[in-house]
Parts: C-alpha cells; sequence; structure tokens
C-alpha cells in the first residue's frame, strides 16, 4: 500500500495521525456541473421550479456538505472550518449549473474533501430539486481545482 496514507503496515484503514504536522492557513477550491434539458435550465433560471430557489437551496446544501464531510467520509478529520463558499453559474452552453466551492482553515490537514463534498452536495440538490421535470440529468466533472497550505504546497488543476 505504498503512498496510500491511509493504510497502515499491515493493509488496515486508519485515519492519519496529523499531531505532528504544523498548523497552518489552507485552502481548497473544487468545482463539478449538472448537466440537464434545455427546458429544466429555462426553468431553474427563470425560477420557475416548483421546490423554490434551486440555485440558493444547492448554495446552502454545498455549504452544509462541507461541514458534515467528517460524518459522510469515514477517515476525514473534523476540522475547524473557517470558510465555505459555494458559487452556483447558470451556464446556457451546458445547458445547466456550474459549481464551485471554497474551503479555509486553520489547521493540520487540507479541505479538499470539504470542497469536493460541497460541491458534490450542491450538485445532488439540484438535480433533487429539478428530477420532478428531469430525471436524465447528469452530474459531473468534480475535481480538486485547487490546494494549498501544509508541507506538500500548492496544486493546480491544469
Amino acid at each position: 500500500m505504498a503512498g496510500l496514507t491511509h493504510f497502515d503496515g499491515k493493509g488496515d484503514a486508519h485515519m492519519v495521525d496529523v499531531s505532528d504536522k504544523a498548523i497552518t492557513a489552507r485552502i481548497a477550491v473544487a468545482e463539478g456541473h449538472v448537466r440537464m434539458a434545455p427546458a429544466t435550465y429555462q426553468t431553474i433560471a427563470e425560477g420557475r421550479a416548483k421546490k423554490g430557489d434551486v440555485l440558493a437551496v444547492a448554495r446552502l446544501a454545498g455549504i452544509m456538505g462541507a461541514k458534515k464531510t467528517p460524518e459522510l467520509i469515514p477517515l476525514c478529520h473534523p476540522l475547524p472550518v473557517t470558510k465555505v463558499a459555494v458559487e452556483m453559474t447558470l451556464d446556457a452552453a451546458l445547458p445547466g449549473v456550474r459549481i464551485e466551492a471554497t474551503v479555509k482553515t486553520t489547521g493540520q490537514t487540507g479541505v479538499e474533501m470539504e470542497a469536493l463534498t460541497a460541491v458534490s452536495t450542491a450538485a445532488l440538490t439540484v438535480y433533487d430539486m429539478a428530477k420532478a421535470v428531469d430525471k436524465e440529468m447528469e452530474i459531473g466533472g468534480i475535481r480538486v481545482l485547487l490546494k494549498d497550505g501544509g508541507k506538500s504546497g500548492r496544486f493546480e488543476a491544469k
């Protein structure tokens, strides 16, 4: 299991010990999208979804998702998240919604999983709120765009 930090010498899963790591400012940015039918896009863009403001609810769900990450991902450390921002952008060319989440903390481990969970939760919420009119929506493109802080340094997606 060389290189995989969530496994011990015997190959058993474990939470990584970060107690000797320096406390540093950390940030992660993730993105994703929900592709949908043009009619669904118009319904959301015009604010006609029966369940309410799809983008506002999905934004809040993304923020909540980031804060709940260690409850959902078994080996994630609970972190003092200091900022979560979720941007929801309508994109007619997709057609659909582009999602970007930024998460910050000051701690001993990064917040990539929190940013990814924020995007995923927001995307699932878009699907939930519009599934009555479009069950063929597609969630995709979820990835880390930026990670900075800590000893591994800065990562920016190409």
